[in-house]
């Protein structure tokens, strides 16, 4: 479904004049909104190929209708969303999920869309139809080479596909651990995977990264091989200086100190990007910014004032990407909500007053500092987004004309009810 312009100028026109009110009070209590609004409007986030389709749990999956069912189906959505929110200008294509058949049709249709390929995501946690060796005891960790040797060629060959179509970075995600004490040797475990990265890393293209995600627990319930941003930097540190950590919201313990984690590695330039979600127990994959708002706020301020002192591109020099999925929302109204939810939190940590949050930190002054913080964070910058989108071409208020076109409506009376592709 391609969506009409007129939709959104019609849209827009109605909302205006809100709009304009909600705006002038925000210039009023925010200092230099022209420049934070040019930094919105650079600010993209890439939308994964897998969460275009109805997310589900082990015990079940309702899928809503009108799915994507094939690659061009998800570009197409993946346009749809950001010719609404003018943020969403970059998918990330998991493989095989999204295997290419013709890669020039693909990239026509994708800039057609005004969209760009993000980072890779190979696939060593499922076995696929037809796979010599089985996965169900490790990829990269495996004790025996022939299925490491199998996992090494599948990450090369997502390489291979992404550079056909222009991207730039591979990500890493293993489910390798152990789930009973004893099953494994976690030092002949970690010089496996470490031995098959290089192997990887030794195939990137020279203007390529390597991102290596980690995950403190499941599918393996007693150990994962990169279990935590201290194991992923292990890692990233010896395999070269294109290889990078990347955070994935929900992949950490309950309560730990992202933000924290977060600085150390922009400080120690490895770094690599973000998978956003949200969570209240554990791994949860909820809408970003809906259960941890504050925490998200907290972590931007790290990534601005971090990235600001080494004189880095906020839009381009750190990979941005979701990666949630869902059982009970539409799945790109929760795309719309996860965006626009990281662009609040980005527009916040650009309002905090900088200079003088340093100033407090160098007196001990815990409770100004705490008020400068806070005092970002509860000051509505919504309009300030809402203005970003205004001004590139997008809807002022997304959702409400997602809803008010009868896109999913729309898009099972063009697809019907199949299952997206890949799921």
């Amino acid at each position: 479904m391609i969506l009409d312009k007129k939709h959104i100028e019609n849209h827009n026109s109605d909302e205006l004049v809100a709009h304009t009110r909600r705006l002038a009070h925000a210039r009023s209590e925010i200092n230099n909104t022209d420049a934070l609004i040019e930094k919105l409007k650079a600010f993209q986030v890439a939308i994964p190929s897998w969460a275009l389709g109805t997310g589900g749990t082990r015990f079940g999956r309702f899928p809503g209708g009108g799915e994507p069912g094939n690659i061009e189906q998800k570009l197409e959505d993946i346009g749809l969303l950001h010719a609404l929110n003018r943020s969403s200008g970059a998918v990330s294509l998991h493989i095989p999920w999204d295997i290419p058949s013709d890669y020039a049709a693909l990239k026509k249709l994708a800039a057609d869309l005004g969209l760009a390929f993000d980072a890779m995501n190979s696939n060593t946690f499922q076995d696929q139809k037809g796979q010599a060796h089985s996965y169900k005891f490790g990829s990269l960790q495996h004790v025996d080479r022939n299925v490491r040797k199998q996992a090494i060629e599948h990450n090369i060959e997502v390489i291979r596909h992404g550079e056909a179509l222009g991207s730039q970075s591979l990500t890493v995600w293993l489910s390798d651990g152990s789930c009973f004490p004893g099953q494994l040797n976690f030092r002949k475990a970690y010089e496996n995977t470490l031995e098959s990265l290089r192997e990887i890393y030794a195939a990137l293209p020279a203007d390529w990264k390597l991102f290596l995600e980690y995950k403190a627990f499941e599918p393996n319930f007693y150990s994962t091989t990169v279990g935590d941003w201290g194991q992923s930097y292990s890692y990233v540190n010896k395999l070269g200086e294109k290889a990078y950590t990347l955070v994935d919201l929900g992949h950490h313990l309950p309560n730990a100190n992202i933000e924290q984690i977060v600085s150390i590695l922009l400080m120690e330039e490895k770094l690599g990007g973000f998978h956003f979600n949200d969570s209240k127990y554990g791994d949860d994959d909820l809408t970003t910014g809906s259960v941890k708002p504050y925490q998200l706020f907290l972590i931007f301020n790290e990534l601005v004032e971090g990235m600001d002192a080494r004189g880095m591109n906020h839009a381009r020099d750190l990979g941005w990407m979701i990666d949630a999925s869902h059982n009970v929302k539409d799945p790109l109204e929760d795309l719309l909500q996860s965006v626009e939810a990281l662009m609040i939190a980005y527009a916040q940590a650009l309002s905090v007053d900088t200079p003088a949050l340093k100033a407090a930190q160098a007196e001990n002054d815990v409770v100004l500092a705490q008020e400068i913080l806070q005092h970002a964070f509860r000051t509505d910058v919504r309009p300030l987004v809402a203005e970003a989108r205004l001004q590139s071409g997008g809807a002022l208020n997304p959702v409400k004309l997602f809803r008010s076109l009868e896109v999913r409506k729309k898009l099972i009376g063009e697809r019907g009810y199949q299952l997206a592709s890949g799921l």
